[in-house]
């Protein structure tokens, strides 16, 4: 009887103990990479051979399989995820659309993406190839694309994969703007991502899954809300801002992990030049019991993997002779860093500007308005390289001309400073005119205080009853950044003029050495 009854409490003991054990998963994450496989410097842009063999690079494809291998090796359980917008920013996009991206994706070994913006920039078309190329979901829960042949069955809402002999739930978020980022085409709508990112919740928990992770590239913002207004999150690996989060810097903009409403939040800036690391610990009921963690920066400590340098530098041979011209120099390094050109003038918005009204100034135009969200890049002091042109337009747009209202030019202005608080890429860099806004004021509820256009020597104010002719890119021109008022067939519009980046680099080289400035264009009230 005894021992029936040891027996008896070893069993329930061991019960006991199952009850309450724990599950460890090392979340490994990217996001905003950008196609930047060769290392980048200080400024997000190229950085050379001699510069990294003296300590001064980032990031880079090599970099990352060196520091997935090791961080897989201190983990009991992992995964690779990523949190969108592999697509675009270099030319190895350019040139090579998104196989080099699928190539190294899966030599890295991701468990699953989200779809970012970025990856619709050329259409479903060249999304469907990556897809096809990759060993891994590519989710997306926040569209509706039973409409797009190319698509259908091809992206799915969630997945459930398993790790250690546990299930984990994973969720897709794309942004909702998505259609006025980049070119999805008309047989895909996008949705608000709480409802989206619930359904999918209580589908997963429907199945067993009680621990859900969701990759959203909506940026730090949205993840924040999608937190505190669903249920059953526990993770959510984000994308899209290019936020830094850490416990370390004062450059941070947040803990990380950032808790909301019990849900652990985490992104790490952009380009490759960090690898997310967060350890979180799960109850046998799938609740997290502790995460934490840190990105790791991917600088000349973390060593370059010899195959992926050799791949890399095989697939650069075309590049190199584009991106090697030096085509002009500057006196000083040029800003062109997002945190800055997407709320307030900047110094590369007013080079790409004057650039690109320099180009048709002959033709009559008045005034240029480039989106921030274009601009993708500083360039550093020194010889000014078409690859570093083309780092910070990489979009391949063309010069747009039309003409519009002094009406349609301060709505486009309103438009611009709209979403000054999301640091969102419509925020306008402008020549030809100045202009004054005031943030007290409500988004599109007169936050234009005063609009001056240039003429002779000086500047007067707009008249909203006057014609001017205009120049942008091509995107912004048929409606994208929410500029609508830009788009139609009452323009008098050529949509098919030299590109951007040429452009830019040939007013580079008419002013060399070309020296920075600002000069009050944009003034906040």
């Amino acid at each position: 009887m005894l021992t029936r009854l040891l027996t008896s409490a070893a069993a329930l003991s061991l019960t006991a103990g199952m009850a309450f054990a724990e599950y460890k998963l090392t979340i490994l994450h990217t996001n905003d990479f950008h196609s930047r496989f060769e290392p980048i410097n200080k400024y997000d842009s190229g950085c050379g051979d001699e510069d990294n063999a003296e300590g001064k690079c980032f990031g880079g494809s090599a970099r990352l399989v060196t520091a997935v291998e090791e961080a897989r090796g201190r983990a009991e359980n992992s995964i690779l995820v990523d949190g969108g917008d592999q697509f675009q920013g270099s030319l190895f996009y350019t040139y090579y659309k998104g196989k080099v991206a699928a190539e190294f994706m899966n030599k890295l070994g991701y468990n699953a993406m989200t779809v970012g913006n970025h990856e619709f920039d050329d259409g479903p078309e060249v999304l469907r190839g990556f897809i096809d190329s990759v060993d891994f979901p590519v989710l997306m829960s926040n569209a509706d694309i039973a409409d797009e042949e190319l698509l259908t069955d091809k992206i799915k809402k969630s997945t459930v994969i398993e790790v250690g002999g546990e299930k984990i739930g994973l969720i897709g978020l794309t942004p909702i703007d998505t259609d006025e980022l980049a070119s999805p085409g008309p047989n895909i709508s996008f949705s608000d991502p709480v409802p989206a990112v619930q359904a999918e919740v209580d589908k997963l928990t429907g199945e067993g899954v009680n621990k859900i992770i969701v990759l959203s590239h909506s940026g730090y913002g949205v993840d924040q809300r999608v937190a505190q207004e669903t249920t059953g999150v526990d993770v959510i690996v984000g994308g899209h801002s290019n936020t830094y989060l850490s416990n370390t810097s004062d450059k941070a903009a947040g803990p990380y992990p950032t808790v909301v409403n019990g849900v652990q939040i985490v992104q790490a800036y952009a380009y490759g030049k960090f690898l997310g690391e967060l350890n979180v610990t799960f109850d046998d009921d799938g609740n997290v019991v502790s995460a934490a963690g840190e990105p790791l920066i991917m600088d000349n400590t973390v060593t370059e993997d010899q195959a992926a340098l050799d791949r890399i530098a095989e697939l650069a041979v075309p590049l190199d002779e584009i991106r090697n011209k030096v085509v002009a120099s500057s006196a000083d390094a040029i800003e062109g860093d997002r945190a800055v050109c997407r709320v307030q003038e900047c110094q590369m918005g007013n080079l790409v500007a004057d650039a690109m009204l320099a180009r048709v100034a002959d033709q009559g135009v008045k005034i240029a308005i480039a989106n921030s969200g274009g601009l993708r890049a500083s360039i550093d002091p020194g010889d000014v390289t078409m690859g570093e042109v083309l780092t910070v337009l990489p979009f391949q747009n063309t010069l747009s001309t039309f003409e519009i209202s002094g009406q349609g030019v301060i709505d486009a202005l309103e438009n611009g400073v709209s979403q000054v608080e999301e640091v969102k890429g419509r925020f306008p860099q402008v020549a030809g005119l100045t202009f004054t806004w005031d943030p007290a004021v409500a988004p599109n509820e007169g936050r234009i205080a005063e609009v001056m256009v240039a003429d002779g020597d000086g500047f007067v104010p707009i008249d909203p009853a006057a014609t001017y002719l205009v120049v942008t890119n091509n995107y912004v021109r048929n409606g994208g950044d929410g500029y609508k008022m830009f788009s139609g067939d009452d323009k008098n519009a050529y949509d098919f003029g030299p590109d951007l980046a040429d452009v830019t680099a040939e007013y580079l080289a008419e002013n060399a050495p070309y020296t920075p400035y600002l000069d009050g264009r944009i003034k906040q009230k």
